[in-house]
């Protein structure tokens, strides 16, 4: 084995810990498929989305080809890959894991500021926070942002550092489809009129109203401020801000109310209720979790 290429002995070592695994050649992208599986004549993979009954035994159809197995990795027809291969990619999805891939600074600083602490990983231009769960996997969530799990791969640099991080909300959030689209004069909802926080909700909040009442349209602000994209995200960030506050309080602190505010910014500057009401409802749970 001493002989092997060094991407197949890395990927050896992957796999025996229980990561499916695949060759990457020149380009970091996977190689192409056979004749027989050539413009999805096969009809896909099982483990496809789309599942079909193909079971090619080279490395064809990208992440779907991942596999565990050395017999698989060793075998003459995955042998000339492997002598090309530049790289190791795995499958995030199959080794029960979600990769929010980062793709400059500016998205790294998202992330610190947004996301639980997690596992990291150096990239060329980035990060990638490796979290425990899995999740649809989707391109350009936001400005540089993409998430690889179920059905992508993601390239192989090392194992990173930190502890890794149970899958959080505010993950599984960024794959929620916003229509970013301001809405042109009225936005349809079935909102009431705007709701308030005051002390008739919150009985139990150590807080001064003027603290409180300041923060929020600080953050009411932030939300209305993004016309033009990301205000569901936003929102999503003031609840969970907003709401963490409040953590060391005895309770009731009226954060329903808050949290209607918050909504209410939102769908003011186009995002459909629905996501609105379900990215302030996940910033709010965020918080508890933390709490808990």
């Amino acid at each position: 084995m001493s002989t092997a290429p060094e991407p197949l002995r890395a990927a050896l070592a992957l796999a025996a810990a229980g990561v499916p695994v695949l060759p990457l050649r020149r380009g970091k992208v996977p190689f192409g498929n056979c004749r027989f599986c050539k413009d999805g004549a096969c009809g896909g993979r099982p483990n496809m989305k789309t599942a079909g009954p193909c079971r090619c035994p080279a490395p064809c159809h990208a992440w779907a080809a991942a596999t565990t197995d050395p017999h698989v990795l060793t075998s003459p027809v995955w042998a000339s890959a492997w002598r090309e291969a530049v790289a190791v990619a795995y499958h995030p999805g199959g080794a029960g894991l979600t990769v929010v891939d980062l793709d400059n600074a500016a998205a790294v600083t998202w992330a610190r500021k947004t996301l639980p602490a997690t596992r990291t990983v150096p990239t060329t231009r980035g990060e990638h926070w490796i979290y425990q769960g899995t999740m649809t996997s989707s391109n350009a969530v936001r400005p540089g942002v993409d998430i690889k799990s179920l059905t992508q791969y993601a390239r192989w640099l090392g194992p990173g550092t930190g502890r890794m991080a149970a899958l959080p909300a505010a993950v599984r959030a960024l794959t929620v489809k916003e229509d970013t689209t301001p809405a042109g004069g009225a936005v349809a909802s079935s909102l009431p009129a705007r709701a308030t926080w005051g002390r008739t909700v919150a009985t139990g909040c150590r807080h001064t109203e003027r603290y409180v009442r300041t923060g929020l349209e600080r953050g009411l602000a932030l939300v209305r401020a993004r016309t033009e994209s990301g205000a569901g995200s936003q929102a999503f960030g003031v609840a969970r801000f907003l709401a963490a506050q409040h953590i060391e309080c005895p309770g009731p602190c009226g954060l329903a109310a808050i949290g209607e505010e918050v909504v209410a910014a939102a769908v003011s500057v186009g995002v459909p209720e629905n996501y609105a009401r379900r990215a302030v409802a996940n910033g709010l749970e965020t918080t508890a979790e933390r709490a808990a």
